[in-house]
């Protein structure tokens, strides 16, 4: 090995355009983004579970498993209507890392502005409150 190729390194790294949310187990479609994502947070001792904000499209069919979830929450809005979630990092296809989210819940749903000049998709923005995360490393 010559000098050049001993200094040659691999880089281990994610790309942040590159990953999934499963919705019980159902790839969400239509998501733009996902922030806020805190796999560990304490206040003290005590861990606390920061909410996490989910950017997507507003979609048309009434039974994909996001819109009812967003109908059952807003039917009954004092109620918790808790779900799984999971942010799946994916590198070239293949997941490298979960982060799954147990009795997770709608806190807000926010919409982006109408505005008749626009080409925009309308994105909905909900925030999800959550009782903690696991972190899950596949082959781990």
């Amino acid at each position: 090995m010559n000098d050049d190729q001993s200094r040659i390194r691999a880089i281990d790294s994610l790309s942040a355009n590159e990953f999934a949310v499963e919705l019980e187990g159902d790839v969400m479609t239509g998501v733009f983004g996902v922030s806020g994502l805190c796999s560990l947070a304490l206040d003290g001792r005590t861990p606390v579970h920061p909410p996490l904000v989910i950017s997507k499209m507003v979609q048309r069919d009434a039974d994909l498993p996001v819109n009812r979830w967003v109908r059952d929450t807003l039917a009954n809005p004092p109620a918790r209507v808790t779900r799984t979630l999971a942010i799946v990092a994916l590198d070239d296809g293949v997941e490298t890392r979960r982060w799954v989210l147990r009795d997770a819940w709608i806190s807000q749903i926010v919409y982006s502005d109408f505005d008749s000049a626009s080409q925009a998709l309308v994105e909905e923005r909900l925030t999800i409150e959550h009782g903690g995360i696991e972190v899950v490393w596949p082959g781990g």
